[in-house]
């Protein structure tokens, strides 16, 4: 059974209703289970035993959340060589375009060698559409880690 991971950091609540979003559409395929955990909860164990992974996070004087900067710092030297190739997504939120924070979460990723398969961002709260956008995202992921 694929394992997807959704890690993310808010304060506002917006990033959240979009991991929540990704995690519902990695859970809309069959035989998919979706765990989302903030970037202050989320470990290693977590990252190295989930098929694929999306973070998230709103952007913070143009860079990404500190809950979720967090995350990376503790899991980079323990994964180096153990997650080259995982399926991974990006999502995001700003008070204007999110082009910024997408745009450091994808570099993250990718120095992780970890495979970007697409992204979603918004400014300010997600409209119904951005959500839809969210879950089509992680049926994505899903079936990317299947």
């Amino acid at each position: 059974m694929p394992k997807i991971l959704v890690v993310y950091h808010s304060l506002s609540g917006n990033t959240k209703a979009m991991a929540n979003a990704v995690a519902d559409g990695a859970r809309a395929v069959q035989g998919v289970e979706a765990a989302v955990k903030t970037g202050l909860e989320a470990t290693i164990e977590d990252l190295l035993g989930c098929d694929a992974i999306a973070v998230g996070s709103a952007d913070y004087f143009s860079y990404m959340a500190g809950g979720l900067k967090d995350f990376f710092d503790r899991t980079y030297y323990p994964s180096q060589g153990k997650v080259t190739g995982k399926p991974c997504a990006c999502f995001g939120s700003a008070g204007g375009p999110p082009t910024v924070v997408l745009e450091l979460l994808d570099k993250m990723c990718r120095a992780f060698k970890m495979q970007v398969i697409g992204s979603v961002g918004c400014s300010g709260k997600p409209s119904a559409d951005i959500e839809e956008e969210c879950r089509n995202l992680g049926r994505k992921l899903a079936q990317a880690a299947a």
